[in-house]
Order: structure tokens, then sequence, then C-alpha cells
């Protein structure tokens, strides 16, 4: 069976750290358990491949250029072009997988031109989230050509039911769409935290502000009042990393407080078992469509979670067995709550390894492939062996 794995978006180094990257490689991962020959088409392949993902064939296509927002949109519509030529000459393919991006049509058309099945990856409204967070240009522009993918694409796979909403509001018809949210690869987390030395509150990510790392720190610095030796590890990196230190030198935890910079993929476990808590935190004014990468991950290292109570993210645990949900923007809850975990360390392992087994028992990458290759009508035998 021969895939292609579409991803145009310029922000998505196939090969990088971020939890974008992570999510394509473990998609290209399952799919290559599966048996597949994985052809990935996309303007950002630059890095190493982990040594997994060397059988992947490469299909490079013209980079984003720099500098002028208006010139790089324009690029990225033609791109469409490239895309078609690409699935074209590297073809024939059995499945056209896509991991939907702006003004990105092309691979789904193609799938529909020719009768090959098909299926998009929508895991943001990224046309809200683009205007809202960012800039977006012609996006008149970018609203046809999500029309044009969503009602091309055979199925649809969403990560959450937020962004199911979204993907019906451009036309497609909810039996079309089904939502798959994140999940792990059991192989990386061999084995659960070890809960060893003081009480480690851990976040694992990128700090851009809707992670609100901010109320992290706040609560930090008032659960050291009732835990002295705790420490907080924050395992990633990002535009408001400045903030966060200064932040953390005014409060006076600095010297307990641990930011190791961006990290590769095969370290994160590493980092996790390090942790007694993982946190998963989001501001409550923002809107939510999320399926944390993280909060998984910090499941299959046998973590119990902490999260915000927004959106859909609480009923991704388990109140009071896998974890906690605490009101977001509140350092007093957040800190409560950790002080809670903090004060029962046997309770704490506990909901740790109920969290695990439930993640690796339902939540895997390997769950996820075979469901998508079955409605896409696509069907093959797993590698002898393959873990």
């Amino acid at each position: 069976m021969r895939i292609a794995y579409v991803s145009t978006d310029p922000g998505i180094p196939v090969f990088g750290c971020k939890g974008a990257s992570i999510h394509v490689q473990e998609m290209i991962r399952a799919f290559l358990v599966k048996g597949a020959e994985v052809t990935v088409i996309s303007p950002r392949l630059e890095g190493d491949r982990p040594a997994d993902l060397c059988s992947v064939l490469q299909y490079p296509l013209p980079p984003a250029p720099k500098g002028d927002n208006a010139h790089r949109t324009l690029k990225q519509i033609a791109l469409n072009g490239s895309v078609t030529q690409a699935l074209s000459d590297a073809g024939p393919f059995d499945l056209i997988y896509e991991r939907h991006a702006l003004f990105s049509f092309a691979a789904m058309e193609f799938a529909r031109n020719r009768c090959i099945p098909s299926v998009l990856e929508v895991n943001a409204p990224l046309i809200d989230e683009q205007s809202r967070h960012r800039s977006l240009l012609r996006i008149d522009d970018a609203i046809v050509m999500a029309h044009r993918a969503v009602h091309a694409a055979r199925q649809i796979v969403t990560v959450s039911p937020e962004v199911s909403e979204y993907v019906v509001g451009l036309g497609a018809e909810p039996g079309r769409i089904k939502i798959e949210p994140n999940a792990v690869t059991p192989a990386r987390f061999p084995e659960p935290a070890s809960f060893d030395g003081p009480f480690r509150v851990g976040f694992l990510g990128t700090l851009k502000p809707w992670h609100d790392v901010v109320t992290v720190v706040s609560a930090f610095a008032l659960l050291k009042k009732s835990v002295p030796d705790a420490e907080l590890l924050i395992v990633g990196d990002g535009p408001e990393r400045a903030a966060l230190t200064a932040q953390a030198d005014a409060a006076g935890i600095l010297k307990h407080t641990y930011f190791t910079g961006a990290v590769p993929a095969d370290e994160v476990p590493g980092w996790l078992a390090k942790m007694h808590v993982g946190l998963a935190t989001y501001r409550g004014a923002d809107p939510f469509y999320f399926s944390p990468l993280k909060l998984y991950e910090y499941m299959a290292a046998g973590l119990p979670c902490v999260v915000s109570r927004v959106g859909t993210l609480a009923d991704a645990i388990e109140e009071n067995r896998t974890g906690l949900s605490v009101t977001p923007d509140s350092p007093e809850c957040l800190a409560e709550a950790l002080a809670q975990l903090a004060a029962y360390p046997d309770l704490t392992r506990q909901m740790g390894q109920k969290a695990r087994a439930h993640v690796l028992a339902s939540r895997t990458w390997d769950h996820v492939a075979s469901r998508v290759l079955a409605r896409a009508g696509v069907f093959s035998q797993p590698v002898t062996g393959a873990a």
C-alpha cells in the first residue's frame, strides 16, 4: 500500500520537535507499522529524520520565501500546482492523506479527480486562528480554498468537536467527519515516571500565550508556601520564555524553576519521567478547540494530569481517577490542586498508573491509523514484529 502524506503548512517542519511536527511523525510511523510505503510531500523536510522514519520517501516542495507576507501568501497559493505535480510524479498512490493547511486544496482535488481514497486531517479552525493570532491576507481566497478541500475530501478527521463544527461550517457533511483526538506510541514510554525526588510540577509545550504558563508560574509561587521543596520543570521553548523567566525571578522562585528549551521528541519521555504531575493549562477567554498532545504523553508516562476546565478538555480525564480539572485563569485553584497531589503521594502515583493504563489501552496512534485506513477503505497487514 502506497500512501502520500501531504503537509504544506510552512510553519510545520515535518521532522521538527514542535507538537504539530510530532503529530505528523507519529501518524507516518503508524502507517509504516501497518506495512505502508509512505511518501511525504512538504516544503519543510529539513532536519534529521528519526531512525525509524528513514524508509520514508520524500518529495520536497518549494519553501516559503522569507520576508514580505503578501509574497509568502502568493507562493502558498501557488504551491497547489506543485502539490499536483508531486502527486503525479511520485504516484500512483492508494491513499492521499493531508494535514490541512491554509490555501491548500490540490491534494484532495487530485484524489477526487482520480478516484483515489483521501483523508483530510483538520487540527484547528485555521482561518479563525490565523486571523486572531497573526494576520491573514486574502481571507476570501482562504475561505474558498478551504471549501474546495473540504468538499473534495472523501473522509475528514478532526481532533475535537469544536474543529468538527468549523469543518461543518465550511460545508462538510457530518457523516464524512470523524473525531480522532491525539494519541501516543507506547514504545516511546516503556517505563512510567519514577516519582523520585522533590514534588516536581511539569509543563510540556510551546511557550505561547494561550498555554497560560503565566498562571502556572503564579500557582507554583503559591504552592511553594505549603510545599517548600517543590520544583517547576518547563519543557519547551517559545516567545513567552523571557517574560516567564522574569515573572519567576520577581516571585522569588527562579532557582526552583527549570527551563529546558526545545528538546527533541526522543528526549521528551526522559523529561516526563522526572515529573510528578503534568499540566495542560489554557486561558478561559480563548476559544478552545485543541487536542493537546502533551496530555496523552503525560498519561503514557504514568503522570496524573491537571487540566483547565475549558471546552471539552476535562472530558479527556477521569476526575479524581486519572487527573484533576481546575478553573482556568486561577493560580489559587491550580495551586490548591497541586498541593492536594503533593500531600498524597501514594494517591498521586495511583492516578498516574490509571492514566497510563487508560491511554495505552485506548489512545495509541496504531488505533488511530487502523480506524483511518478502515474508513478510507484501504487495508493492509501489520509488519511482522512491529512495535
